[in-house]
């Protein structure tokens, strides 16, 4: 920081630091008083020069020499100004060249979005507005009644009359409006922020684009995730599957659990590439009729989730003039966890968990293992080579310890694994738990809260009779609500692990157009249904409800789930090839043109002459 030197200071008295004073030659243009620097200002100017810089060197700059050359406002003052080179002011002599330039700083607009988005994004954030709500509407019922009681007051004033009354109603209607805009502060407050945060909280899904709503913050997703790391998954799963009995874990030595993971392990290998298809994959466009169809790049691609707290990190960072290097995130998940139960009474698999080191993985039924071995015929192993004093004792070779995978059956091995691992990848465990347990329970509570609120006067007179049905509407509406919003959330996400899971499928070398046979050959039973058979059976006694009904009616489907499934994946295998030639046709269009262009730049006869 620069001190700001009078003519009273020691600094000027020294008489080693004025400079000396000398005539303007006859020679040089004369300059108006105001364009040209004081005897002060340039011994201020030297001092700062030779003391800041370091320069023990003579350092004088005469008045001569400042009036010869270009112009420069005193006003302005020379260290207010870029740093220039000593040739671009020849009129400057001594050690001016090395004076240090000084700028001001550039005025910086706040950004309010990335702070308000790291806030918001958060169940507290919800809980917080839920409490705003709470405590708004407790107030409310006696703003409604105070305004019921002024505006009485104002029909009897007029129809009475009192001394003053003109005073007196204007003072009273003044109490109305105050009250009015206090009743609409109480109302909206809460609202907006509940809107606020939902708006902070949506993003797109990465590989479809669905707009969804995930009310956690990346600490709350880190907490989860750290709880379900390493054996944490296990247990997790254990207590899940302990509610059926005891479960029977196949160990890892059995060929089957070896089979299912070198299968799934191929599947993961893909997963950076959906971040990058149109890079590592160009040759998309080309595929043929015999070839396996690889998908056109996602319009959006999949990238770490966004994370608010990371945004404020990197705007306050760039407001302090600091480079923020992106994050250094990967996907979270892979290499997942694997569990191959024994129970054959159940064919099919499902996945659980969210987040790195084994924080998700997938289990599978052995019988589903039992149905896709039964399926198509194993082959044979090759016969082991036999040495000579076998064949002369005629001692037979080792039977194989178990039956090889057929390419059929690992195609139909991958197609369900594909499907679960879609669903790890995507994260919709976190979006239901967001919108199971904190978004739709929160909406009911403020729903709730505002019913209580406008049946003040009832309450009041009947006391906890009101709160106790309220209540209870509450557990029964939440009830049916949560299996309403589970069924609809539930088939948008099956369908999309579905699409998702036929590009992995693409990508890992198996052929997409066998999911469509193998979804077809699939209904919606208690063997085939995911988890379980019990949870499958009480799964098919809740469809009969008047809620899932009605979900059904509120997304104009009823029709079952696999026969949705199907269709979707026909769409979007469909949607490839017109994609691919609607590419290939530009391609085309676009060679054609640089054809023409280079064939009419051939044509044009040169300019210049022939050479010699």
């Amino acid at each position: 920081m620069l001190r700001s030197v009078s003519r009273s200071s020691p600094l000027l008295s020294r008489p080693n630091i004025r400079p000396p004073v000398h005539r303007a030659p006859a020679t040089s243009r004369a300059y108006p008083s105001s364009l040209i620097p004081n005897a002060e200002y340039v011994s201020t100017l030297c001092f700062l020069s030779r003391n800041l810089t370091g320069d023990s060197g003579p350092s004088v700059l005469s008045t001569s020499a400042l009036r010869g050359a270009p112009r420069y406002p005193a006003r302005v003052g020379l260290l207010a100004g870029p740093r220039q080179s000593p040739d671009a002011y020849p009129g400057y002599a001594g050690s001016i060249g090395h004076v240090r330039g000084f700028h001001a700083t550039s005025k910086r607009e706040f950004n309010p979005l990335p702070v308000l988005a790291a806030v918001l994004k958060s169940s507290t954030a919800l809980e917080f507005a839920r409490m705003v709500a709470r405590v708004g509407l407790t107030f409310v019922p006696l703003l409604l009644l105070g305004n019921m009681r002024s505006k009485k007051w104002l029909q009897h004033g007029d129809k009475m009359g009192h001394p003053n009354w003109e005073e007196k109603k204007a003072s009273i209607e003044r109490k109305i409006r105050t009250r009015t805009i206090w009743f609409h502060i109480l109302i909206f407050t809460p609202l907006v922020l509940y809107w606020a945060t939902i708006m902070a909280s949506l993003e797109r899904t990465p590989l479809t684009g669905r707009w969804r709503v995930i009310l956690l913050s990346p600490e709350e997703e880190d907490e989860i995730a750290a709880q379900l790391a390493g054996p944490g998954w296990y247990r997790a799963v254990g207590e899940i599957l302990s509610a059926e009995g005891a479960p029977s874990i196949i160990p890892p030595s059995d060929w089957r659990l070896v089979w299912v993971r070198d299968t799934l392990r191929r599947l993961e290998s893909v997963i950076p590439t959906l971040a990058q298809e149109a890079e590592l994959c160009p040759h998309w466009i080309d595929c043929g009729p015999d070839d396996i169809p690889l998908p056109p790049p996602a319009d959006y691609p999949l990238r770490p989730r966004p994370r608010a707290s990371e945004q404020l990190h990197r705007f306050a960072e760039m407001s302090c003039a600091r480079t923020y290097p992106p994050a250094a995130h990967a996907i979270a998940g892979p290499p997942y966890s694997l569990l191959l139960v024994d129970r054959p009474d159940s064919s099919n698999a499902f996945s659980y968990g969210f987040g790195p080191d084994g924080g998700g993985g997938i289990v599978v039924f052995s019988g589903f293992i039992d149905e896709v071995l039964s399926k198509y015929p194993a082959q044979a192993p090759p016969p082991p080579p036999q040495s000579f004093w076998a064949r002369l004792f005629g001692i037979r070779p080792a039977a194989p310890p178990h039956p090889i995978p057929t390419p059929e059956q690992t195609a139909e091995l991958a197609t369900l694994l594909a499907h679960e691992l879609a669903h790890l990848v995507l994260s919709h465990h976190i979006e239901t738990l967001s919108s199971g347990s904190i978004v739709w329970p929160s909406v009911m509570s403020i729903v709730t809260d505002s019913l209580r609120a406008f049946l003040f006067p009832f309450t009041m007179l009947f006391g906890p009779f009101i709160n106790d049905a309220l209540a209870g509407m509450w557990k029964a509406g939440a009830g049916e609500f949560s299996q309403l919003q589970e069924y609809c959330t539930s088939q948008k996400q099956e369908v999309e692990a579905d699409v998702v899971s036929i590009r992995l499928l693409a990508h890992a070398g198996f052929d997409p157009r066998q999911a469509v046979s193998f979804w077809e050959h699939r209904a919606d039973t208690p063997q085939t249904a995911e988890c379980s058979p019990a949870r499958a059976e009480v799964q098919a006694e809740h469809d009969t409800s008047s809620a899932l009904t009605m979900a059904r009616r509120m997304v104009g489907d009823t029709h079952p789930v696999h026969e949705v499934r199907v269709t979707k994946l026909k769409e979007e295998l469909s949607r490839w090839e017109q994609v691919r030639e609607a590419a290939r046709a530009a391609r085309e269009k676009e060679r054609a043109q640089g054809k023409a262009k280079a064939q009419a730049q051939a044509q044009v006869p040169s300019s210049s002459p022939p050479p010699p």
